[in-house]
């Protein structure tokens, strides 16, 4: 019942994908109207997802975790796809913004992909770890590429700070390692929720702490190089647990 509700309004949302970028070389109002039909969307998606987690009963909390990363995945991508929807908006076909526009909303779908299988493999406990540490890859890696922009971050934060959260990967690399010896469903889907808050916390105050006003630009290119090093270094570890 809750799959085919997800399945249904996930369609849905996809469809207001397509109207959000077609809406930018367009109206306001045509573009008013899709980010409204894109909101009341996501937030019944949200719902019905909300509503699927709790069907698993309170003794799978980690797998519902997993879903509800899913859906805040696409939230996220949705709200990316907006933003990037009003800076196109009356720009021409060739304008930078426009290619920002399809990066976009290629995220957005990837996002609803990963969500849709991520409901389906709910239903078979033999592949839910798989289908966590696959999505969880696929989220580190979206996080890197927003790590490598050359968007400066709204805050900054002290180097202590950075160094504070590097111990969150020591913890989730001996999880996975754990993970990936005893090879038991739990332990993976575990693995897949503590490693995607690990990497993104990381990656969070590494960029914040590295733009921090003493930090020079040396050292702040130092800082970014290795934020990328190790995030590459620990999704080659999650992809030899995955071949495990």
């Amino acid at each position: 019942c809750y799959r085919e509700n997800i399945l249904k309004t996930a369609k849905a949302l996809v469809e207001d994908t397509k109207l959000l970028v077609s809406g930018a070389a367009s109206s306001q109002d045509k573009l008013a109207q899709a980010a409204q039909s894109s909101a009341n969307t996501i937030t019944q998606l949200a719902e019905v997802v909300k509503l699927g987690a709790a069907s698993l009963g309170s003794d799978d909390p980690e797998t519902q975790v997993v879903l509800i990363n899913a859906i805040k995945d696409v939230a996220k991508a949705l709200s990316d796809l907006i933003g990037a929807t009003k800076g196109a908006a009356s720009k021409s076909a060739d304008d930078p913004s426009m290619y920002q526009l399809k990066g976009a909303a290629k995220v957005m779908v990837t996002n609803v992909t990963s969500l849709l299988k991520t409901v389906k493999a709910v239903e078979d406990e033999a592949t839910r770890g798989t289908r966590a540490l696959e999505a969880t890859i696929e989220y580190i890696k979206q996080e890197l590429t927003v790590f490598q922009s050359s968007e400066v971050p709204e805050k900054t934060s002290s180097p202590e700070e950075s160094i504070r959260m590097t111990k969150g990967i020591t913890m989730a690399t001996a999880k996975a390692v754990a993970a990936g010896n005893s090879c038991r469903q739990e332990d993976v889907i575990a693995t897949a929720n503590l490693s995607r808050k690990a990497v993104a916390d990381m990656l969070t105050a590494c960029k914040q702490a590295s733009y921090h006003p003493d930090v020079s630009e040396e050292v702040r290119e130092r800082a970014l190089r290795f934020g990328t090093e190790c995030t590459l270094g620990y999704l080659e570890l999650l992809e030899h647990v995955l071949l495990v």
